[in-house]
């Protein structure tokens, strides 16, 4: 059987690992940490200052003079081993005795709380999550300070040991979304979890989709609203994204900023936000089934400028899509993995060269320029950047439909994209709620943006405990002073 003094010589071999002997008149104190994890502070000040006060105290009597909250007695090996590891110093009195003082000295090292990157927002809270698990905890209970946010801690990675925090409104969450988050997060057998991502793709439903079937978002204030409503909300240490879930599709066209607007103006930027989306998947594709297939249904108006945009262009339409939606791709991707400064560069100047440059050289037409750079900042109107790039990619398969088939091509594909998302779910919840199965009330704020007035009801198709958020009764009316 290992004992302490084992985990000892385990862990010298690390050149970060320090075990002290402090000597006294009977038996020795030994002190194990990992300097690399430590607060120096705590250490000198807590914990040395504390065994230099009382040299000859037993180990129970010294456990209250340490004046840290965090610490505990405990015989357990394993529990010794791994809280060494994750910077808590072991107080042992004497080789042979069982027990160790475990003290919380963890150097908490992490950077600021500061803007979103991505979700960027000019109305609203300016706070994003950062990678401390405890930070963003604290972030959560400032806007929601009640004994309802319960959070339920659980460690995954067989060698990462990530610290995964599941939160939830007690009395408001439906218990099988959080008894399923529970379990899949404990059967997860993964040794590395180095961003919650790997986690979102471990316990999604369907990991062969390319749908998300979480919602992933680095605003405090997208968060509270969401555990407000009974989603619930992961965090994982070192991971500056919060999951919520159980989602829908509409979820993901839902910009939090539009509750910050009149509802007539927040209602009318998530139909435009809509329309571009659908714009975006559909326009390259129905540029190609027509001029392949379906040219007898062009207007005499367009006609004329698409014969002379393309009479010099020796591609045909399927070749001349697919180069400029590879090159706006290309473009992309080279402006998000440069620096942001270089980055914005050159899709600017990119973008202008390489659209010239093609037109001149009849690469492409300019009709089929002006289409595909719609496209383009259609789909950056997609306010969750998960769902925007399944919108850059689902483009394809609708190209090639419509190459082979024409627009009956489209119709097969989209066919075959709806009939996948109407076999999805979340968390157990069809991922087409409130479309299919169908809710009216759901469907209030999916499309449009309500009046805050007519939140008195959390979603239906969230099935929380308590469905009532306010009374209705008091939400419309509004008296003078002197009423």
């Amino acid at each position: 059987m290992i004992t302490v003094p084992q985990i000892w010589n385990e862990l010298k071999e690390s050149s970060d690992f320090v075990c002290l002997q402090f000597e006294t008149q009977t038996e020795p104190y030994f002190i194990g940490y990992f300097k690399s994890l430590t607060d120096p502070e705590v250490l000198d000040q807590r914990i040395m200052a504390s065994l230099s006060m009382e040299p000859e105290t037993p180990l129970d009597d010294l456990y209250p003079l340490i004046r840290v909250a965090d610490k505990e007695i405990s015989s357990d090996l394993s529990q010794i081993h791994n809280k060494l590891l994750r910077g808590y110093v072991a107080i042992q009195h004497g080789l042979h005795h069982p027990k160790c003082i475990l003290v919380n000295a963890v150097l908490s090292k992490s950077r600021d709380v500061t803007i979103p990157e991505i979700e960027f927002n000019v109305e609203g809270s300016k706070e994003a999550f950062v990678e401390s698990l405890d930070t963003n905890l604290n972030l959560i209970r400032k806007r929601i300070p009640i004994s309802a946010l319960r959070v339920k801690e659980i460690i995954v990675g067989s060698v990462s040991k990530s610290r995964v925090a599941i939160c939830y409104m007690d009395g408001v969450t439906n218990d099988q979304y959080v008894n399923t988050c529970i379990q899949r997060l404990e059967n997860i057998q993964f040794d590395m979890i180095p961003d919650i991502t790997v986690i979102q793709q471990l316990i999604e439903d369907n990991s062969n989709s390319i749908f998300p079937q979480m919602l992933g978002t680095e605003r405090t204030d997208r968060a509270s609203w969401g555990l407000t409503l009974g989603q619930v909300c992961i965090f994982v240490d070192g991971s500056p994204t919060a999951m919520l879930g159980p989602v829908s599709l509409g979820s993901f066209f839902t910009s939090y900023e539009d509750y910050f607007l009149p509802w007539i103006i927040g209602s009318i930027m998530r139909l435009i936000r809509i329309i571009s989306v659908v714009f975006s998947v559909f326009a390259s594709a129905i540029y190609v089934a027509i001029l392949t297939y379906h040219g007898h249904g062009i207007s005499n108006i367009f006609l004329p400028t698409i014969i002379s945009s393309r009479i010099d262009v020796p591609f045909s339409p399927v070749i001349e899509v697919l180069i400029m939606e590879l090159s706006i791709e290309l473009l992309r991707e080279a402006g998000a993995r440069l620096p942001s400064k270089i980055g914005q560069t050159i899709g600017i100047v990119g973008g202008i060269v390489l659209g010239t440059a093609a037109v001149q050289a009849a690469l492409t037409s300019n009709f089929l320029l002006i289409i595909v750079a719609l496209s383009a900042m259609a789909s950056f109107t997609m306010p969750v950047f998960q769902m925007s790039n399944v919108i850059r990619i689902i483009r394809f398969p609708f190209i090639i439909a419509a190459q082979i088939w024409g627009l009956l091509g489209i119709y097969i594909c989209a066919i075959a994209v709806i009939t996948h998302l109407l076999r999805l779910t979340s968390l157990g919840m069809p991922y087409l709620v409130p479309f299919y199965p169908l809710r009216h009330k759901g469907l209030f704020d999916t499309l449009i943006r309500p009046p805050l007035s007519k939140f008195y009801q959390r979603p239906g198709f969230l099935r929380t405990k308590h469905p009532i958020r306010f009374d209705k009764k008091h939400a419309s009316k509004k008296k003078d002073i002197d009423e």
